[in-house]
């Protein structure tokens, strides 16, 4: 626990306006993509929006030496893909925007599926699943609460579902740093782990396999993609943990 960056009341009013306008960016990404663009137009999009319009930083430019302000996993991408000026969304097509953002210091990191066009029933389902699952997880957070209770909770409605949580990828603490202690894994044992406190902010990013959950990386270095090469989702939200419960820190309008 001495690891985990508790934060102050000053601190989480930053951190909700990070979030605030992390919310903001989805919105207006939600008017442009479509069938045909391309994810370096998604990415190049989201950076002007980011820079020009918010005067925020695009937070993952730059760390670890990625280039891109986003990751665009599309299909049995699991997460990390790379923008590519190849690469064109298709009808048919999921695809995971997972863009972080940086204001006054403190960090917001949210994703979110998008179906282009008419997609398959077990793509809808597996997307509708996976949004299920997060918020299955978001709503066990309150003070006393346990990272297993989250892992649990997203596990217990995803297998039931007849889909995989993948293990090697999993939620973090955030704020200052884009990666924070605690890690927040996707399955577990209720009771487990360690115990919320008030000011904890964190990431819930269940990453959902159709089939099984094992992946692999690609020569890249970068794109996670599924052993099977079947369908993969992902939703996340910056979460803190409240005096009373929880409060999602990059809630979008939709969500309200």
């Amino acid at each position: 626990m001495s690891n985990v960056s508790i934060k102050n009341a000053q601190e989480i009013e930053l951190m909700r306006e990070s979030g605030r306008l992390l919310a903001s960016v989805f919105h207006a990404l939600d008017k442009e993509i479509q069938a045909g663009m391309t994810t370096m137009e998604v990415n190049d999009f989201v950076d002007a929006f980011i820079i020009d319009t918010l005067q925020a930083r695009p937070a993952s430019k730059g760390q670890y030496g990625y280039e891109y302000v986003l990751n665009s996993s599309v299909n049995e991408v699991v997460c990390h893909g790379v923008p590519s000026v190849a690469k064109k969304l298709r009808e048919g097509d999921i695809v995971n925007v997972d863009i972080t953002l940086e204001k006054n210091g403190f960090i917001a990191d949210s994703s979110k599926m998008y179906c282009i066009g008419k997609v398959s029933p077990i793509a809808k389902k597996l997307v509708d699943t996976t949004y299920e699952a997060m918020w299955k997880g978001i709503e066990t957070v309150k003070p006393g609460a346990t990272l297993g209770d989250i892992g649990h909770a997203i596990q217990s409605h995803v297998e039931k579902e007849g889909f995989s949580v993948v293990r090697d990828y999993c939620g973090h603490g955030i704020g200052r740093e884009m990666h924070e202690e605690p890690q927040v894994v996707h399955y577990g044992r209720k009771g487990t782990g360690m115990h919320l406190v008030p000011g904890m902010t964190f990431t819930i990013e269940p990453m959902i396999n159709q089939g099984t959950y094992k992946t692999k990386q690609k020569k890249d270095g970068w794109t996670v993609v599924t052993r099977d090469k079947k369908l993969s989702a992902q939703w996340e939200h910056t979460i803190l943990v409240t005096e009373t419960g929880f409060e999602v820190l990059t809630l979008r309008d939709e969500e309200h």
